[in-house]
């Protein structure tokens, strides 16, 4: 005998609505904003080798994206450069390792950087390849026993110079620079950019942070000097910072704290003294990664309180600052 089935019987599911897309309202494609357009697109490499050369890949990017702000970068560093604005280059450290010193030379010799700014690890890179010609030891064998950053002559001399310079009222990167100046054994002077700017006459401004850097753990450490020297280089980056107003730019490579931090202080100490000026200049963050203190100190805060355009490019720097290095020359003898 079968017994009786106890499971419950269940009704028909009730339809599901659907959307009835026959009434569904279309517009006409010639009347729809588009946010690309056929003359934006990128050009392939002329088929004469002779009609490839730099300017010729420039126009043959794609007016979109980042390519579009890379683009104009180099138009507002341009223009800047040409209308006698100030243009300040913030850099870190990674930016001196990956061989770039040539390329920012230049970039002063035309008039594209009138402010170098850095964190002490720039400083110390850069320092080392003018006296020496090497820098950037591999920190984890040093770590093992202790010998990282223990180099003598480094902390030793550079130590010295900040000492000499809280004396006669220089600032960190003035010391450093007439330091280097007044020796007579550089290995490669020709590739310090605190020795060539100091020779060409554009400011290098040195931002430390203590115990974040080689030189603060040598016997020579004078945290007085370093703090004091340190100090007025921050007083006189924001005293440079009123060249910016309506027409300026600065460009942040390679510092994700330090200098991102540095110039926003920097920047309400002008404005302070200022009336609210500098304002309606162009900011960049150019970086390996995104970080956020690049993109909210250099990028948004500045141009949002006080007008102008702020962009945020990703790239390798040993690819990206060359780039757009001969693009602003390329701009910049167009004229």
């Amino acid at each position: 005998m079968t017994p009786p089935d106890d499971t419950p019987q269940r009704s028909a599911p009730a339809p599901r609505p659907e959307a009835d897309l026959a009434r569904v309202r279309t517009v006409p494609v010639g009347g729809r904003p588009n946010k690309v357009l056929a003359e934006q697109f990128a050009a392939p490499p002329p088929a004469d080798p002779a009609a490839r050369g730099f300017g010729a890949f420039l126009g043959s990017l794609p007016r979109i994206l980042q390519a579009e702000a890379f683009l104009q970068v180099v138009d507002a560093v341009a223009a800047a450069a040409r209308g006698g604005r100030a243009v300040v280059w913030m850099l870190g450290g990674h930016v001196v390792k990956t061989g770039l010193a040539p390329v920012f030379i230049d970039l002063m010799r035309r008039g594209a950087a009138t402010h170098l700014a850095s964190n002490g690890s720039a400083a110390i890179h850069d320092y080392e390849m003018a006296r020496w010609g090497g820098t950037s030891e591999d920190v984890e064998a040093g770590l093992r026993d202790g010998s990282f950053g223990m180099a003598d002559e480094t902390g030793a001399d550079m130590n010295r110079a900040f000492r000499r310079g809280m004396e006669a009222g220089w600032g960190m990167g003035e010391a450093l620079a007439r330091d280097l100046d007044a020796r007579t054994d550089l290995a490669f002077p020709e590739l310090s950019l605190l020795l060539q700017s100091h020779r060409l006459g554009v400011q290098y401004t040195i931002h430390p942070a203590l115990g974040a850097e080689i030189i603060h753990q040598h016997p020579l450490a004078d945290g007085a000097a370093i703090g004091d020297t340190g100090h007025r280089d921050f007083r006189r980056l924001a005293g440079a910072l009123p060249g910016l107003d309506s027409g300026g730019v600065v460009l942040n490579v390679g510092s994700a704290v330090v200098m991102p931090e540095v110039f926003l202080k920097a920047l309400t100490v002008a404005r302070n003294l200022g009336g609210g000026r500098p304002g309606e200049f162009v900011t960049c963050d150019l970086d390996m990664l995104r970080h956020y203190r690049p993109r909210v100190n250099v990028v948004e805060r500045p141009t949002r309180s006080g007008g102008g355009r702020g962009f945020q490019i990703t790239g390798h720097h040993e690819i990206m600052v060359p780039l757009l290095a001969w693009a602003i020359a390329e701009k910049l003898d167009s004229r």
